[in-house]
């Protein structure tokens, strides 16, 4: 539906607009602890597939998001709400802009994807409505497997935790983007946003 709030990374962001937010696929009615979703290596330990003009334009148009929020992991306690995106493509694919509303929320947000051309890597930045500010740096990733995986590190309690933002199930009608969280460095991952797109 990867990943800055106000000026932290996206991941922060949608924690803070909607934490661990997530959304099942089509005709899925619970969402598990963790995925399979696919993570090639390549992504965590080498060179990523090289990115090119036009990977996002899939996402070019206008959607229905339908959320699904994990408000506490301990408690399996969820939120569901809808959103709604238009998203552009430019500069011949090398960009592409997302305005996300969440009426429910009082929330608006603008996704920001731009391909580095000489080094062939996307990278994706965040801009909550709020504060007017990119969060920098963006969080890089690559399409692999038919999957776009978005890959950051940080610390939670002094210990190394993994965030992945994947768009996957990518069809002409409907998407999906998830946050997951690993902390055993990407073995296992848990679901804590999903967002399901259909195209209006």
């Amino acid at each position: 539906m990867n990943n800055q709030p106000s000026s932290p990374p996206r991941r922060e962001l949608l924690q803070a607009a909607a934490l661990a937010a997530v959304t099942q696929l089509a005709g899925t009615e619970t969402a598990s602890a963790t995925t399979t979703a696919p993570t090639p290596s390549a992504t965590v330990t080498a060179t990523p597939t090289p990115g090119k003009p036009g990977d996002f334009d899939f996402l070019t148009g206008e959607w229905k998001i339908k959320n699904r929020r994990l408000k506490n992991p301990a408690t399996k306690e969820w939120d569901e709400y809808p959103g709604e995106a238009t998203v552009w493509s430019i500069l011949g694919g090398v960009c592409s802009i997302e305005e996300l509303r969440i009426p429910a929320r009082s929330f608006s947000g603008m996704g920001l994807r731009l391909l580095d051309v000489e080094k062939r890597v996307w990278s994706d930045h965040w801009v909550n409505a709020k504060s007017g500010v990119v969060g920098a740096p963006g969080v890089t990733g690559s399409f692999e497997k038919g999957a776009g995986i978005f890959i950051s590190t940080d610390e939670e309690n002094g210990k190394p935790v993994r965030y992945r933002g994947l768009w996957d199930g990518i069809t002409k009608t409907s998407c999906r983007w998830s946050q997951s969280v690993s902390r055993d460095d990407g073995k296992t991952w848990g679901d804590i946003w999903l967002m399901q797109w259909t195209r209006v």
